[in-house]
């Protein structure tokens, strides 16, 4: 769906003039990849499913061409549902949202879990035409009548695949059972899994598709290290490194809550400005973490993929992978928060005998090994993956109780 000559302003989309104010207003005249393919197919009024990654415009991609259609359409609440897996980015596109839909005489409520159900209920009552939400408190909106969706025009998934990661599948089902059977849907991903794919094709009607501002290699600005580690030896490496780097601001990514806690606890207690974020913390809590990372009060922010996945911070020197990604779209994500704006920045993943595999698959991803940098008493980290026309490597195996050398 590649616009034959894209738009190189906003001007030259067939936006409400409005919204070209706000535009100006923030400085923004030069549309991403995402908005120039995204904008003029959600005019059309057609069904969209768009592959990007977090970071390349799509709110804009959305919101503007969205917001446009409900000025131009008969007057009516509940007219336009997002979709969106965390309350951090419940926030942030709300926020967004809002600055357009003021000058459109539109109203935008954002509707989350982790804050009370009062004041969301007031403003509901008082009746919006936008509606930013997370499933869970949506769904629990829906289940006490406090709304209702029989004008909704546009229904947008942001995030598509976090929210299927985060087990949100049933709720959102739930959720569409009770939306009108006409309207548009426009569905936002970085990736499509089968099972998001099986969802697309369940919701959408004759869909286009375009992929834009994907971020299939990591920016060259990025210097990727691996660090071999044993698992109970990674606390004391980390403040190691956090000692030795020269560190302005620092994501450092666990998978679990539990270790987020225990790893932000020590960080606290070794006198560095730390601060802690994950998905149990009440919402004003975290508000308050990334407020204070943003705003240079803490140097060090300690965070699970599921919070980390709705942060939009610039300017972070490092990124430290204190439990590596299983997977390779997470490991991009993560390091893409680092070196944005052609500025440079350092992702460091330390990686135990036990990580082999994870490390193989992030590789073969990469279509390259990441430099190793080795400390005195580290373990010997195998090398899996292996480079087209590399010799293979010779790979010592247990099983059983004995010693087995094989290649792969």
């Amino acid at each position: 769906m590649t616009p034959s000559h894209p738009a190189k302003h906003f001007k030259d989309f067939d936006l409400d003039p409005r919204c070209l104010k706000v535009l100006r207003a923030s400085k923004i005249t030069e549309p991403t990849p995402i908005q120039q393919e995204a904008i003029p197919a959600v005019l059309t009024g057609r069904d969209l499913i768009a592959t990007a990654q977090t970071g390349t415009g799509k709110t804009l991609a959305f919101a503007l061409p969205g917001l446009t259609l409900l000025s131009r359409s008969r007057p009516g609440f509940n007219r336009m549902l997002v979709l969106l897996p965390t309350r951090e980015l419940c926030v942030q596109v709300a926020t967004v949202m809002t600055a357009y839909c003021k000058v459109l005489n539109l109203r935008c409520v954002p509707i989350y879990g982790g804050v009370g159900m009062h004041n969301q209920v007031q403003r509901l009552k008082k009746g919006c035409e936008v509606i930013v939400a997370t499933p869970g408190r949506l769904l629990d909106h829906l289940t006490r009548k406090n709304i209702e969706f029989r004008n909704l025009q546009i229904l947008i998934f942001d995030e598509a695949d976090r929210m299927l990661d985060m087990g949100f599948l049933p709720d959102i089902r739930r959720i569409v059972k009770a939306l009108p059977a006409k309207r548009q849907n426009l569905m936002f991903s970085a990736t499509f899994a089968p099972a998001l794919e099986r969802l697309a094709r369940d919701m959408t009607r004759n869909p286009g598709r375009i992929t834009a501002g994907a971020i299939s290699k990591p920016v060259d600005t990025v210097r990727q290290l691996v660090i071999p580690v044993r698992e109970n030896d990674k606390p004391t490496m980390l403040v190691r490194l956090l000692k030795e780097e020269n560190i302005d601001s620092c994501l450092i990514f666990l998978r679990t809550i539990r270790r987020t806690e225990k790893v932000g606890r020590a960080l606290k207690g070794g006198r560095f400005k730390t601060a802690v974020i994950h998905g149990d913390l009440p919402q004003s809590q975290r508000q308050r973490a990334l407020d204070g990372f943003r705003d240079g009060k803490y140097q060090v922010l300690v965070a699970t993929d599921v919070a980390a996945r709705g942060l939009d911070v610039d300017d972070v020197s490092h990124v430290i992978n204190y439990d590596i990604p299983e997977n390779a779209d997470d490991y991009l994500h993560r390091i893409g928060r680092t070196a944005r704006a052609e500025q440079e920045g350092d992702a460091l993943t330390l990686v135990s005998p036990s990580d082999h595999a994870a490390l193989a698959t992030i590789e073969e991803a990469l279509g390259y090994n990441i430099e190793r940098r080795t400390y005195d008493g580290a373990p010997k980290i195998l090398t899996l993956y292996r480079p087209p026309g590399t010799a293979a490597p010779q790979v010592q195996r247990k099983r059983r109780g004995r010693s087995l050398l094989r290649r792969r």
